[in-house]
């Protein structure tokens, strides 16, 4: 099971969680390009973090919304998305070309995640640009979503995320942010979600049913409390269960 997160989120001197202790625990980085966060300095730091440490480096794309963090819906025509992600793949490759390593996959971040799991055009955006950089770059996204279904409609390969750190609802969507709901932050209840997700396939939701959650990657946000404690406890628990980490890419 590949174990993911969300790094390189910090902003010149302000830093956003513990990028160092997450990459001892993880097997794929998602790493912020500059557009919702991230700076070149951040981006060459984490690159050569991850490569040193043998973790798969993903280019966590997002709207061009700093102040927002990437979490505010911004509208976008299809040319002028496709050639944003598509500057956020060549900008994060450039930090890793140093380190003989390589973006191995995409990830969208925060509102452009959640738009490209429902809408057409900007899932049809991110799978543009995807073809446009490299074809065989695989695409992080939520199972079933549209932009799942765009993408293996265009032949990429398409890596399901499940999320041990989110609430889910009964239709198998995540619990909004918005909501007092949406994060799980007890270590121990992370590592058991995360720990059923790999073995029975199943979360539970917010209402107490169990839905089908079958994941080829787990994401841990490295933004949330205590996020470097509940991933080495996912990643005890998992190998504990006979369960291996390994990047997907």
């Amino acid at each position: 099971m590949d174990l993911n997160a969300d790094l390189g989120e910090g902003f010149g001197v302000w830093r956003l969680g513990d990028d160092e202790a997450l990459l001892d625990l993880v097997t794929s980085a998602n790493v912020a390009c500059g557009f919702h966060a991230g700076d070149p300095s951040t981006m060459r730091r984490v690159c050569a973090t991850a490569a040193e440490r043998g973790v798969a480096v993903g280019a966590q794309v997002g709207y061009r919304d700093l102040a927002g963090f990437g979490r505010r819906h911004i509208a976008y025509d299809f040319a002028e998305l496709r050639d944003e992600v598509l500057y956020q793949l060549g900008a994060l490759d450039a930090f890793c070309r140093p380190y003989r390593t390589r973006v191995r996959y995409l990830k969208p971040h925060g509102a452009l995640y959640h738009a490209a799991a429902c809408e057409e055009l900007p899932a049809a955006a991110v799978v543009a640009a995807i073809g446009d950089y490299d074809r065989d770059l695989p695409v992080l996204c939520p199972p079933g979503s549209v932009l799942a279904q765009l993408a293996q409609g265009a032949g990429l390969r398409v890596v399901a995320e499940g999320f041990a750190d989110r609430n889910y609802l009964p239709n198998g969507q995540l619990v909004p942010r918005t909501s007092h709901h949406a994060l799980v932050t007890e270590p121990q209840e992370v590592a058991r979600r995360a720990v059923r997700m790999a073995t029975e396939r199943t979360v539970v939701a917010v209402d107490g049913s169990v839905i089908p959650c079958a994941p080829d990657s787990i994401c841990l946000h490295g933004d949330s409390p205590g996020a470097v404690a509940a991933a080495e406890l996912v990643r005890a628990t998992l190998i504990d269960a006979g369960v291996t980490p390994t990047p997907f890419a």
